[in-house]
């Protein structure tokens, strides 16, 4: 039984540690008035028919703070490139020069900094939700666990562990999300 008690815990524990590295994953793309290269992860393109992450058919370099430039390694994959930019919505307008791509973007207004704060709050408040829904998954097994023998101090102890993990990832959640926050705001 305590077997299965410390697999439910460190199953929890894993789940709840890619929930945080989803919300790092997400928190990075929203840009904070920097350009970086991680902002375009996630674009596809199509790569003669197959979609294909622009990371892996471009070199995509932040030039200063402002401007990113993307270098295909085939002329031929500018236009698809672009479309896909564009495409993505991100509100950045790609600029085709006929070798390279250039993105410059704009800097921040007061509104779009609060619009990119919200983003931020709702993406840290799916990672809860997440976070909340492995907490109740695993208390569920602990509750199956106790019904088919295992004793009711057990139960109580290995449910107050998945609370301490839960208050812990969460905790470092409102971390991120302020510390972010920060960076969007300032100036």
């Amino acid at each position: 039984m305590t077997e299965d008690l410390s697999h439910i815990s460190s199953s929890a524990e894993d789940s709840m540690a890619k929930a945080i590295s989803h919300l790092e994953a997400e928190l990075v793309k929203v840009r904070a008035g920097k350009a970086t290269p991680q902002m375009l992860d996630g674009i596809m393109v199509d790569y003669y028919g197959n979609p294909t992450q622009l990371n892996q058919i471009a070199n995509v370099n932040s030039v200063d703070a402002r401007t990113l430039t993307i270098q295909p390694w085939e002329k031929n994959m500018l236009q698809p490139i672009e479309r896909a930019i564009i495409a993505s919505n991100i509100g950045i307008n790609p600029q085709n020069d006929g070798v390279m791509i250039r993105m410059f973007l704009p800097p921040l207004t007061e509104e779009r900094r609060k619009e990119l704060v919200k983003k931020c709050n709702g993406e840290a408040e799916q990672s809860k939700v997440a976070i909340r829904s492995i907490r109740r998954d695993a208390i569920e097994q602990i509750k199956k666990l106790q019904k088919n023998g295992l004793s009711e101090d057990a139960a109580k102890d290995a449910e107050a562990e998945v609370q301490v993990l839960t208050d812990k990832y969460i905790a470092t959640i409102e971390k991120q999300l302020l510390f972010k926050e920060k960076e969007i705001m300032a100036i």
